[in-house]
């Protein structure tokens, strides 16, 4: 799968959650992400006069329109490795611990790089508890 096909099938499947998708629809939607999410931080620090932490309201509209199809196709890759899509949920709640305790993003770092790393794994052959092998 490529870059526009990724991009295009995560909007399409905007918020199921059913089903599988392979390490190239994952890893191409997060780049588009981070590159949007770097364009429009950029757009709003250099033409709206945000401060360079995010928060202007373009990023916050690109982050909101972004955030359930991420969620979505996180949880299908999990499907693909034959893990539940609430880890989803775990690696959230791991991920604000830092916030509590502030331990200067250290559960953040721990707990995404285990999930990216999970996330890496090659997906089950064939058919699984959660469909079809999905198309590369």
């Amino acid at each position: 799968m490529d870059f526009q096909t990724s991009i295009k099938t995560c909007f399409k499947k905007y918020a199921e959650f059913s089903g599988r998708a392979s390490r190239s629809e994952l890893w191409w939607f997060a780049l588009f992400c981070l590159i949007g999410g770097i364009v429009t931080a950029i757009f709003d620090t250099m033409v709206l006069g945000y401060s360079s932490e995010g928060d202007g309201p373009i990023n916050l509209i690109f982050t909101v329109i972004t955030t359930l199809p991420t969620i979505a196709v996180a949880c299908r890759r999990l499907h693909d490795i034959n893990f539940s899509g609430w880890y989803v949920g775990l690696y959230f709640a791991i991920s604000y611990i830092d916030n509590f305790f502030d331990t200067k993003y250290v559960f953040y770092l721990i707990s995404t790089i285990i999930f990216y790393s999970v996330c890496s794994l090659k997906g089950t052959d064939g058919k699984n508890r959660f469909g079809n092998k999905p198309l590369k």
